[in-house]
């Protein structure tokens, strides 16, 4: 397979496999409580952060990364020479893929500046075998007549599975056309046709004569098909089959009488597949997204090419279901978060700027609370719902392995709490007992939570700090208790139901 080379490519290899890892610090509550996570930071280091609670746990990834079209948006810094720019997402997409499921999928929104070359980069990282399509998106809804050569109207969505033998997507609804203008009994939407035969070689009893027979009306009278010419016809199914299909019979009293119809459903169970080119007329245009922008932000005038809501609510509705976990690791004006908020999937969206603040929690914070625009009214959104803004903490380790002294008590116990027991962490510890999960204590002694209890003001397991812990957190099941190092032999650990963990080495960063 051919793999693309760069300037400073390796340099680049090696940035995926070193990310500092840091732990993220939850700042805000926002409506219920959720799992959705909004991370203002750098989202390298956010992905690096995301990998020991979420790796292998993503089902679909979206991301529209800046387009490197050599200009300088309000945001972003767009203007990347093309070397920097795959530098820049190499790293990112190699953490994305630790992070999808094995059934998950990711889509990367570029146009033709970068897209040719990003589809070999992904090659290389994900396997041209999980290839999946280039999905073409029709941006623009009309020409632009200053254009010099070709007025671009589309831009590239490159799908990739993470691995294709366990991916599937599901088939879009099929759109029940006008003429299925009648419901049965069970809301079934069908039309009619007449049963008897028309056009043809095979409408004439001469030519079918076992579909000239008599069926009974509905006043008892016995009806033969009979053409328009008033010569004896036929009817389309054999009469075994009127009678095993007696249920989609309908009989019409016209002016010449009584006549059968058999009733044609709507396929509704099968769907359609999606296709490689979806119009602005299905999913949305730049206009399209550009005026949600607006109604939501009036006086804004960022974000130049957003996304419209339709194209994303595309994506999750063949992609995913509800209750997966949708991410967004460049999450601009938070399009992708607010679609996945009203189609009930959990979402983790990380966008750098200010506007973070700004934009993405002012336009969730109106999700919550029933916000009508987009795809509000095909999703049957009303209200509800939550998320979590957080931030980043400091580098969790130095370079000599220990943890940064900067890190608190509740920043390393919400991680480590999740990391136990794969549970959202409120953030709100005060004390050495984390929870209990599962007949488990969890304990961790850091930064002197016990106080002036020694050695280490408590980092240390002892005989005294087992005695405080059972006099204060007393737990009668197993206990697994964090701390900088024990001086308690195995058979004493093992009396007192305990399992130790030594800080920062038994700390799975991965």
């Amino acid at each position: 397979m051919p793999f693309l080379d760069w300037i400073n490519k390796n340099e680049a290899i090696q940035v995926a496999r070193n990310v500092p890892y840091h732990l993220i610090k939850k700042e805000k509550k926002y409506g219920e409580e959720t799992e959705n996570l909004l991370i203002q930071g750098d989202n390298l280091l956010a992905l690096k952060a995301l990998k020991p609670f979420f790796a292998n746990k993503i089902k679909c990834v979206f991301i529209d990364p800046p387009y490197n079209t050599q200009s300088a948006f309000t945001h972003y810094d767009d203007k990347l020479e093309h070397s920097q720019w795959l530098s820049m997402m190499y790293p990112r997409v190699v953490l994305l893929r630790d992070l999808l499921a094995e059934d998950g999928s990711i889509w990367v929104s570029l146009d033709d500046n970068e897209a040719h070359y990003f589809k070999v980069l992904m090659d290389e990282i994900f396997g041209r075998a999980n290839f999946v399509a280039n999905v073409v998106w029709e941006k623009s809804d009309s020409p632009k007549m200053d254009s010099h050569f070709f007025s671009s109207r589309h831009d590239h969505i490159l799908v990739y599975s993470k691995s294709i033998d366990n991916f599937s997507l599901k088939r879009l609804k099929q759109e029940t056309q006008e003429h299925y203008n009648r419901v049965d009994e069970s809301g079934r939407q069908y039309y009619t046709k007449p049963l008897r035969a028309m056009g043809g070689q095979g409408d004439s009893r001469e030519s079918r004569p076992n579909l000239y027979y008599g069926l009974t009306a509905p006043d008892g009278s016995v009806i033969f098909p009979v053409r328009t010419d008033g010569k004896d016809g036929a009817w389309r199914w054999s009469k075994d089959k009127v009678n095993e299909e007696l249920g989609r019979i309908d009989w019409v009293n016209g002016r010449n009488g009584w006549s059968p119809y058999f009733r044609i459903y709507a396929d509704t169970t099968t769907g359609r597949p999606a296709e490689t080119i979806w119009t602005h007329a299905d999913v949305g245009s730049n206009r399209t997204s550009k005026a949600e922008i607006k109604a939501l932000f009036p006086d804004t005038q960022a974000f130049t090419t957003p996304k419209p809501e339709f194209l994303i609510r595309r994506i999750l509705e063949i992609a995913t279901n509800e209750g997966d976990f949708v991410l967004d690791s460049f999450l601009g004006s938070g399009t992708t978060a607010a679609v996945a908020h009203k189609m009930l999937r959990k979402y983790i969206g990380i966008e750098f700027g200010e506007h973070a603040k700004t934009h993405c929690v002012p336009r969730l914070t109106q999700v919550i609370k029933g916000e009508r625009g987009g795809v509000s009214d095909v999703a049957n959104w009303i209200e509800g719902g939550g998320f979590n803004f957080c931030t980043l903490s400091s580098p969790a380790f130095l370079e000599t392995g220990l943890i940064n002294p900067e890190i608190n008590f509740k920043e390393l116990a919400s991680f480590i709490w999740h990391f136990e027991t794969n549970l959202p962490s409120s953030g709100d510890f005060k004390n050495p007992l984390l929870g209990i999960y599962e007949g488990t204590a969890y304990y961790l002694l850091y930064n002197g939570i016990l106080g002036d209890r020694k050695p280490s003001s408590g980092n240390v397991l002892t005989k005294d700090v087992v005695k405080a812990i059972n006099e204060i957190f007393p737990h009668d099941g197993p206990k697994v208790i964090y701390g900088e190092t024990t001086r308690l032999g195995s058979s004493r650990l093992d009396a007192e139901k305990i399992t130790f963990k030594q800080i920062p080495y038994d700390i799975n960063v991965i």
